[in-house]
């Protein structure tokens, strides 16, 4: 019978089950991929990265405390991982300048964007989203694809819950803010 639950299979692996971490890579393989994609925007450099998270996460395991859930200890090894990557590749990403996030209103964006197909919006977003900084990209995702809580971005990405709040707010407007530029609303 194999174990299900992560408190489990980190207990056994501990025991010295080592084969067990295979159940865990398999479960975490398909959420940590993309954190790791957003922060260093290369297939192959995420790849490497990843292994390298599960490696790391593997060596660190008896220090794993359950304080958090496991995934969400993984994910911050992860996010930690990727920023290590990208910093020595020091990827230039052009962000989005806060000041025009203050010219539109949201009633003007929503009004523009219901005039556009649903497969439009969802191309533009996702454009828009892409020039974000990376960091500002994986909050987004974590949020929204990986539907982690406030709570767990926070532990991730070494914030407090207030702050994650106050940031996809912003990176929210900024979104809002871009998509109103690329589809030429004037500001309101």
């Amino acid at each position: 019978m194999r174990p299900t639950d992560d408190t489990t299979i980190i207990q056994r692996i501990l025991e010295g089950n080592t084969a067990l971490y295979s159940v865990l890579i398999d479960r975490y393989k398909d959420m940590v991929f993309p954190i790791i994609l957003r922060v260093v925007r290369n297939r192959e450099e995420a790849e490497e990265a990843a292994q390298d998270t599960f490696l790391k996460a593997y060596h660190a395991l008896r220090s794993f405390k359950h304080e958090a859930r496991f995934s969400t200890w993984l994910f911050r090894i992860a996010y930690n991982t990727a920023i290590s990557r990208a910093r020595k590749k020091s990827v230039v990403t052009q962000a989005l300048d806060d000041r025009m996030v203050e010219n539109f209103s949201t009633d003007d964006i929503r009004e523009s964007a219901g005039k556009m197909d649903e497969q439009q919006q969802i191309e533009l977003m996702n454009a828009v989203i892409r020039t974000l900084p990376e960091d500002e990209q994986l909050m987004i995702s974590l949020f929204y694809q990986q539907q982690q809580k406030v709570e767990e971005i926070g532990h991730i990405m070494d914030l407090s819950e207030s702050n994650v709040k106050v940031k996809l707010h912003r990176i929210r407007k900024k979104i809002y803010a871009a998509m109103a530029a690329r589809m030429q609303l004037q500001p309101g």
